[in-house]
């Protein structure tokens, strides 16, 4: 009777050695379990359809993102999913109703080989959040218990989780956006992530043509302003 809690209590313990922002999570739950795209783009349609349906004035169109993207053709597997039951639900409905599915970038695997994720992908929306933490390997979850000793030294100026890093992750967010409109000259780029609400941020992004900012509702403000203001000193 005691082997399975322990076994329990060991996998747990194990879990706290892991950093939640990585293993097997994001679109690779897809590849394993199909199902889990399956339910989420039927809900996403559904949601859709049905405010078509009552509102037959808007042009619903919804985005759908596969999160965790390092190679095309895990992308273009979870695509292939979510564009059959997509279509499916739509036909279902007779309706007419248009879609798009994209990736998040927060790998730097996605930075570099976002040419080749492009010719599936319809948008990218950059998840600073993890592309920073991939790319310091650092963890959020820990790195307050050592940058502060890397303040002291000069080594950081900033905290790299709320003012992004332009020469490292941002060559990184250049490379793609370059490379993804090479392949795809009408893709749209965006930003998701707390650095989202930080206007040298927000400024930098709109130097390298994104057009959108996601990030928690506080920060919302914050974002509209920074980004007018890039847009005026454009």
């Amino acid at each position: 009777m005691h082997k399975p809690a322990s076994r329990i209590h060991d996998i747990i313990d194990g879990l706290h050695e892991i950093n939640p922002m990585m293993g097997h999570r994001g679109c690779r739950l897809c590849v394993t379990y199909p199902e889990i795209a399956v339910m989420q783009t039927k809900a996403v349609i559904r949601a859709a359809i049905n405010v078509q349906k009552k509102h037959k004035g808007w042009n619903v169109k919804p985005e759908i993102m596969i999160p965790l993207t390092g190679d095309v053709k895990e992308f273009k597997f979870v695509k292939d999913i979510v564009v059959h039951v997509a279509n499916e639900e739509i036909q279902a409905a007779e309706i007419k109703l248009n879609y798009e599915v994209g990736t998040m970038i927060e790998i730097p695997r996605a930075a570099l080989t976002a040419g080749e994720i492009a010719e599936e992908a319809e948008f990218f929306c950059f998840g600073t959040n993890d592309l920073t933490q991939m790319t310091y390997g650092f963890s959020r979850d820990d790195a307050g218990k050592f940058l502060g000793a890397y303040y002291d030294q000069k080594i950081f100026e900033n905290d790299p989780f709320a003012k992004l890093d332009q020469v490292g992750v941002g060559k990184l967010m250049q490379m793609a956006v370059t490379d993804g409109k090479a392949t795809r000259p009408k893709i749209h780029c965006g930003i998701c992530g707390e650095h989202g609400g930080d206007p040298t941020s927000v400024e930098f992004c709109h130097r390298l043509g994104l057009d959108y900012v996601s990030c928690s509702p506080y920060r919302v403000p914050i974002a509209r302003l920074a980004a007018a203001q890039a847009a005026l000193r454009k």
